[in-house]
């Protein structure tokens, strides 16, 4: 299955404190000053939707948001331009786009992030529809990213819904805390070519 289209959403464990309506002037000053490694070129502002996209950073390659789906605000990634390579690859290119901008906004906003949770979106209804299949042919490639991404410790990789209307979506819950900088260094860790 070449999986593309992914997106991955880490949680802020602070919303109460998380000013939204600040976040396309800092949006902004990210596109100017390259913040990110991908080309960014814009920022839409959606907080008039209720428990909607939030604020979206929108770049070439993939798009930041800090997102309030389902009333949950978190960092969501979203990956637009295909990736060539295996899936476990994929998935940890994302996650560590993901979690470089959390960290970034942990560092210079004061938001803070919960390592614990994190949950997979594939954009993709036609390559990977919401099915019983679907997780079965990705259940290998998602156990070795999350192994990697919590270095060994264990955790809970539950299906999100099972409408075959709605994208694949997986949640995972580890059973111990990380923060943004342990996944990143998790992620940076040499892994064998047979497994990444």
């Amino acid at each position: 299955m070449n999986v593309q289209h992914i997106n991955i959403k880490f949680y802020v464990q602070n919303p109460g404190e998380v000013e939204l309506e600040k976040y396309s002037g800092i949006f902004n000053q990210w596109i100017q000053r390259h913040a990110m490694e991908e080309l960014l070129v814009d920022v839409a502002d959606y907080l008039h939707v209720y428990d909607g996209p939030g604020v979206i950073l929108i770049g070439h390659e993939a798009n930041y948001s800090l997102d309030n789906t389902a009333g949950r605000l978190g960092l969501l990634y979203n990956r637009k331009a295909q990736l060539e390579g295996i899936t476990p690859y994929k998935l940890i290119q994302a996650a560590h786009a993901a979690l470089s901008a959390a960290h970034l906004l942990e560092k210079e906003n004061g938001v803070k992030f919960n390592g614990r949770e994190a949950q997979i979106i594939l954009n993709d209804r036609l390559i990977a529809p919401n099915t019983a299949e679907t997780l079965s042919a990705l259940e290998p490639d998602l156990k070795i990213f999350f192994d990697k991404l919590y270095n060994g410790a264990k955790y809970t990789l539950t299906c999100h819904s099972t409408d075959p209307r709605e994208r694949f979506i997986v949640d995972v819950n580890s059973l111990s805390d990380f923060n943004v900088e342990t996944l990143l260094e998790n992620l940076s860790v040499e892994t064998e070519p047979a497994h990444v």
